[in-house]
């Protein structure tokens, strides 16, 4: 265990680097941050955290800088995130407020994030298996012919046509949605699929063929979807050197969806925050910062940022806790 002089020491070490992009000497430790001891004193704590692998030295008579192993110990010891000011708090609030779908609210949080953090952004659709049902419309729009809506709890919205066997009168199609609002309005979308094949016997038998196409369409989108779609932003701030070697296996992670989903990693309870540095997310020089959203303490899908390892790791998780508390509080409004 490092005792608190070496565990500031590497803070401060972390700090500087991240600012400057050069590697800490001893003497300027001691001139930024008052450490209160003699710069041979800092070297040598400097020498026990490179052997303990926390700092290196990446050429002969340079300062030091940390290692995936000083950045890990560096977060894992954070008092506190970086709160969010109570400007940018309202910035947020109102530029995320504006979004009409869930389309625009995904399109505007990974803008705001990619501009916060100067990082690549991504964010993740909500996924269907963690919603429930809000409502489900049914629009004529041709004699044997209408179209399906199925608007989730999340915002969430998937439309299919339908076409029927029979023409269908008005009554009937106000009947059918009457019957499956009544039956599946607040079920889980993985719940759900077994009612529907049990609303037969509420339709009058001269319109359960047309019923029955419905509720085959409606099935198909009640179905657990393997893919997911994930959104990114602020690839342009991959511009900066540090990632050097890797960058181009993280321009094919950016190109891969089920690799940005396994760098997200699994949704917790909203709002907790993940990070992952170095060799963790699988990609040289790269971290990642994610949280969880959602609303009513069920996290539907993740969101955060990709940088390089000497990332501002205390602005970065303030930021991406902020943006995915206001995701779950827009998404429990609408």
């Amino acid at each position: 265990m490092l005792d608190e002089r070496k565990l500031a020491v590497l803070r401060a070490i972390v700090e500087d680097y991240v600012s400057t992009t050069e590697p800490v000497g001893s003497k300027s430790l001691v001139d930024r941050h008052g450490l209160d001891v003699s710069p041979a004193t800092i070297r040598n704590d400097m020498a026990v955290l490179e052997e303990q692998g926390f700092i290196a030295q990446p050429h002969t008579s340079a300062g030091r800088i940390p290692t995936d192993k000083g950045y890990r110990l560096f977060v894992d010891r954070l008092s506190s995130v970086k709160p969010m000011s109570a400007a940018e708090r309202r910035a947020i609030e109102t530029f995320l407020a504006g979004a009409y779908s869930l389309d625009e609210v995904v399109a505007r949080t990974v803008r705001l994030l990619a501009q916060l953090t100067r990082q690549v952004a991504v964010v993740q659709y909500p996924s269907l298996s963690r919603s429930s049902v809000r409502h489900i419309e049914l629009v004529s729009i041709a004699p044997q012919r209408v179209l399906l809506v199925l608007i989730t709890d999340t915002g969430r919205v998937e439309q299919a046509a339908v076409d029927l066997p029979d023409t269908a009168e008005p009554e009937s199609i106000a009947h059918l949605r009457a019957v499956l609002n009544a039956c599946l309005d607040g079920h889980r979308l993985a719940d759900a699929a077994a009612t529907v094949s049990g609303l037969a016997d509420r339709i009058p038998v001269p319109e359960r063929a047309n019923a029955g196409a419905v509720f085959s369409v409606l099935l198909d989108s009640l179905a657990e979807r393997h893919e997911e779609r994930v959104v990114f932003a602020g690839t342009a701030n991959l511009a900066a050197p540090d990632f050097g070697k890797g960058l181009r296996d993280v321009l094919e992670a950016l190109e891969e969806q089920v690799v940005l989903m396994r760098l997200l990693g699994e949704a917790a309870s909203p709002s907790a925050l993940t990070v992952r540095i170095g060799a963790e997310t699988g990609l040289q020089g790269t971290s990642v910062v994610s949280a969880a959203y959602g609303a009513g303490g069920q996290a539907v899908a993740k969101l955060g940022v990709l940088g390089p390892t000497r990332m501002d790791y205390p602005g970065t998780m303030g930021a991406v806790r902020a943006v995915a508390r206001y995701v779950g509080q827009i998404l429990g409004e609408s």
